[in-house]
């Protein structure tokens, strides 16, 4: 009498990591729009998994040896998705006895694969996926082989976040997730625009076209030749040049903005600043109190007279028609001025 043994000699499991949430298919959709229900037998449900563009997306696998003998297994997958977007890992390819392994078939596609641009003959652009996980087990010992298939269903799917702005119910309809991000992708570059405005309106970052705009905004029309990223400045600090003008403080301001002199803030002695601002302060003519050739001279004076001492280093240029430019601009009308540029002098080589 020859006793029945069973021929499964492994038993293997798939387990999506990311399951839809709605099933993909025309059915459901009318049973969402109807609230009819179908009866009747199904057949057997495949293990599906939906993968979102950018997103990497996993299905377990589960493999364990329920032979009494120890195993060595081959893999493989197969399918009508592109071979790259598939990625098989496991634990090894040796089994013993009563042992488990576990893998890892790992989907990643583009983040812009549903953005691409496909020729006439490829459209309408493929959603939905079917593959295969085929695994061949080899017994060392006798030779003998076993081979077990394990279909599974890939759903890709753009991820819409206009549903998450809508009851739950519609999660329940494949289609509708779809149909929204039509529209989310329509109107994703204005969204854009608008979480993103501070930036266009900021002169640090704003587009080359937009300064313009920004300048008359804050009425500045200075119109000196100066290099982009300092009008930048010159155009967010406006209003701080404005409240200062006409004094010493808005003055050095003015030119730390336009020269790219640091201001010296904390150097206390105005000769040893990078921008020196030197007024002369006399009595002038008092009667009784001046004596003519000692403390004071006939057509000597100079009244709301200041002197300029700019001290920039080796390598900094310093535009000094723009500097005058600037003084004129900002210094009252009744005042006058001396323009100073000291350079370190170089050792001699």
């Amino acid at each position: 009498m020859t006793q029945a043994r069973s021929t499964v000699a492994f038993s293997l499991v798939l387990t999506p990591m990311q399951v839809p949430e709605a099933v993909p298919s025309e059915s459901e959709l009318v049973q969402a729009l109807t609230g009819s229900r179908t009866t009747g037998a199904k057949g057997p449900t495949l293990p599906s998994l939906v993968l979102h563009p950018g997103e990497p997306s996993e299905l377990m696998v589960q493999i364990r040896n329920q032979s009494a003998a120890a195993l060595q297994l081959e893999y493989q997958v197969q399918g009508d998705f592109p071979p790259e977007w598939c990625q098989f890992r496991t634990e090894g390819a040796d089994l013993r006895s009563g042992q488990q392994i576990e893998g890892v078939l790992y989907f990643a596609i583009a983040p812009d694969y549903l953005e691409q641009t496909y020729p006439a003959e490829a459209l309408p652009l493929r959603l939905d996926y079917r593959g295969r996980l085929t695994v061949l087990s080899i017994n060392p010992t006798t030779g003998s082989r076993y081979l077990e298939n394990r279909d599974f269903q890939i759903y890709l799917r753009p991820r819409s976040l206009y549903l998450d702005f809508l009851p739950d119910l519609y999660r329940e309809v494949d289609f509708i997730g779809r149909f929204l991000k039509v529209f989310e992708q329509t109107f994703e570059p204005a969204v854009n625009t608008l979480d993103s405005l501070w930036a266009y309106l900021d002169p640090l970052t704003a587009p080359n076209a937009l300064l313009p705009f920004l300048a008359h905004w804050v009425g500045w029309d200075f119109n000196a030749p100066l290099h982009p990223q300092r009008q930048r400045f010159l155009i967010r600090h406006a209003l701080e040049i404005y409240r200062w003008r006409g004094t010493r403080r808005g003055l050095r301001f003015y030119l730390h903005l336009a020269t790219g002199l640091p201001l010296g803030d904390d150097i206390e002695a105005e000769s040893a600043k990078p921008i020196g601002i030197h007024e002369a302060f006399s009595q002038g003519l008092v009667l009784g109190a001046t004596h003519l050739g000692e403390d004071a001279r006939l057509g000597g004076g100079r009244p709301y007279h200041f002197t300029i001492c700019l001290r920039p280093g080796p390598d900094h240029p310093i535009d000094e028609a723009l500097v005058r430019h600037i003084v004129d601009q900002e210094k009252p009308a009744f005042c006058t001025y001396e323009l100073e540029i000291h350079r370190p002098q170089l050792a001699p080589s």
